[in-house]
């Protein structure tokens, strides 16, 4: 049985006319070649190569051999390929869905690392605001999806057979225009300093918000606006322009393209928690690869503490 490392060694050797240049494009150094070449002289039993000083030509055991060696790699090549299609990572789309914040500022790289790795399986990205991500999943639509709860909440369950893997816990803090006076001081602002504030509120069509601002409103804080919107964005703006104050996941403020001032809660009980949905055992090898790297992306993509800043340009 012949090495297939060593076979690759002599069938470079062959097209290139140089052990120097076979190893440059096999990316040894041309000593560590010569090695493996004699190494594969010795499991033949026969010289392969003649050096001479303008490189090295194959002798007739070495025509022999790298011919066949050419069929040997070549299939190996072939198996790769069929084994990875089989696997899912070669070929075949992955059905990816998020929701906003997610699919801006979190996902674009992960999917960018998945690409460079598998550039044969398309990926289709479908936006979800939650709960329907969970639903799409459910349903077969899409393969995975990011969703997102908040606390105080109350929980659902998922459907069955299937699964969610937090990615990311991120505080929820508190959003005014720039000057106000709430955003005064460096420590945590108690909730119960809303009270009697003007409220932007989107709980009306976004249920698991509900939970928040329900909490908000018992600390008194009063619903001035009702944003009907799936994304922050229009939140910010209006809290921006001095409509209202709002209570936001960290990253939406952290992220922001207008300018707020941002300062951190008291009780810290109030999070969003980011959670990739799935199917567990059942999932794909592509759905499976795409998770991990979720898990490292997301580990390292937390937003930074917003402190008592103004997020005036980020």
């Amino acid at each position: 049985m012949y090495d297939p490392t060593r076979l690759a060694a002599l069938v470079a050797v062959a097209e290139a006319g140089s052990i120097t240049r076979a190893a440059v494009r096999l990316g040894y150094t041309a000593p560590a070649l010569s090695q493996q070449l004699a190494k594969l002289e010795r499991e033949a039993g026969a010289a392969l190569l003649v050096r001479h000083h303008r490189g090295a030509r194959l002798t007739a055991a070495g025509e022999l051999l790298a011919g066949r060696a050419r069929r040997v790699l070549d299939e190996m090549d072939q198996a790769r390929h069929e084994l990875a299609r089989l696997a899912g990572l070669s070929g075949g789309r992955l059905r990816v869905g998020t929701f906003t914040t997610a699919g801006i500022h979190l996902l674009p790289p992960v999917l960018s690392a998945f690409r460079r790795a598998h550039p044969d399986v398309e990926l289709i990205v479908t936006e979800y605001e939650p709960p329907g991500g969970v639903a799409a999943v459910a349903g077969g639509e899409v393969d995975l999806a990011l969703t997102h709860a908040y606390e105080p909440a109350a929980t659902a369950p998922l459907p069955s057979g299937l699964s969610a893997e937090p990615l990311l816990v991120e505080e929820l803090v508190l959003i005014t225009a720039v000057g106000q006076v709430l955003a005064d001081g460096s420590g945590r602002l108690p909730v119960t300093d809303l009270a009697g504030r003007p409220l932007i509120s989107s709980a009306p069509t976004h249920p698991p918000r509900r939970g928040v601002e329900n909490a908000l409103a018992e600390a008194g804080a009063l619903p001035a606006v009702v944003c009907e919107s799936p994304g922050y964005a229009l939140v910010c703006a209006l809290v921006s322009a001095g409509i209202g104050i709002a209570v936001v996941p960290e990253m939406v403020a952290a992220m922001s393209p207008t300018p707020l001032s941002v300062r951190r809660l008291e009780p810290a009980a109030f999070r969003r928690t980011i959670s990739v949905v799935h199917r567990g055992d059942r999932s794909s090898a592509a759905a499976a690869t795409l998770r991990a790297l979720l898990r490292s992306g997301f580990g390292r993509a937390a937003a930074a503490p917003p402190g008592n800043r103004t997020a005036a340009s980020q």
